[in-house]
């Protein structure tokens, strides 16, 4: 059976995914190994992130709405901060 290669579009659904798999796969395709239909989820994001990182697949909308969530996020006051 295939591993799910739905991408990850929220930051909800990425706190789902397992961070150390996420590395692993990052440095994996930073190196340029392959990534097997038998590897999870995260660390096919990982992996992913990783190829785009090094242009070798194109950043897609899915890549585009996880970073703009993670900036709004980024940029908001901290919940509970004085103003």
């Amino acid at each position: 059976m295939a591993a799910d290669r739905t991408p990850v579009r929220t930051i909800a659904d990425l706190s789902t995914l397992d961070e150390a798999e996420i590395v692993e796969g990052y440095i994996d395709g930073l190196v340029g190994s392959p990534c097997g239909d038998n590897r999870s989820r995260a660390y096919w994001h990982g992996h992913r992130n990783a190829l785009a990182d090094r242009h070798q697949i194109e950043i897609d909308g899915d890549m585009r709405a996880l970073a703009a969530e993670i900036a709004m996020v980024q940029q908001s006051p901290a919940r509970g901060a004085a103003p």
